[in-house]
């Protein structure tokens, strides 16, 4: 049901009381305050929009669990869930991109893991490890194990994470999403040969970020 709303139910609790504001506004005819209170309103609905995106089907592909600017892509040692080498690739949410979080492949939800934490500019590299973050592990159908991290930011104060452990999610499908401004870390196993570089820019459940071999 997630994926055919235009528009993510967690916006409805900003978006209503924003248009039911900017009505009161036209009715006053408070012309400036219902130019505002429509220009709030527009973004409220921009942010959290929901666009469809075709999503690849190719076997072994990765896929990116985010819509924003490819700030990190390198290897690394991940020893808080995976602990192991990894390939970290780390997405950087603005205000402007689509906020709504996507599976980068298909699996099982194995770990779930919410840490409290700072509220670092999203951008930082200090941001993966001190600002609040919900981390998911997932086993794939061929039984790799792909961790992704949903990290709040300086403005972004919310994260909504969908999925629990044991359950199943498709490639593409919609687990979750931060609220203004935000970055996912992404770590994947090291024999996955990296599709993207610093400074690309990425859709979420569309732009694949790497091939396993």
């Amino acid at each position: 049901m997630r994926e055919r709303w235009p528009i993510a139910k967690e916006g409805f609790p900003f978006l209503i009381p924003a248009f039911l504001l900017t009505l009161f506004f036209m009715g006053m005819s408070w012309m400036l305050l219902t130019v505002l209170g429509m220009l709030l309103t527009l973004f409220i609905a921009y942010f959290f929009r929901n666009p469809r995106r075709n999503i690849p089907n190719e076997a072994h592909t990765i896929l990116s669990p985010a819509d924003g600017k490819v700030i990190h892509v390198g290897e690394c040692m991940e020893d808080r869930f995976l602990k192991e080498n990894a390939l970290k690739v780390s997405i950087f949410m603005s205000l402007f991109d689509v906020h709504i979080n996507r599976s980068p492949a298909s699996g099982k939800v194995i770990e779930r893991v919410h840490h409290p934490g700072r509220f670092l500019v999203a951008s930082r590299e200090k941001a993966s490890l001190l600002n609040e973050q919900n981390a998911l592990t997932l086993e794939t159908e061929d039984r790799f194990k792909i961790l992704f991290i949903q990290i709040a930011g300086y403005v972004a104060r919310r994260i909504v994470c969908y999925p629990k452990p044991g359950d199943l999610l498709k490639k593409g499908q919609i687990f979750g999403l931060i609220r203004f401004g935000s970055r996912v870390d992404l770590y994947l196993p090291v024999d996955v040969e990296p599709a993207v570089q610093v400074g690309q820019h990425v859709k979420g459940g569309e732009s694949v970020i790497g091939y396993r071999r």
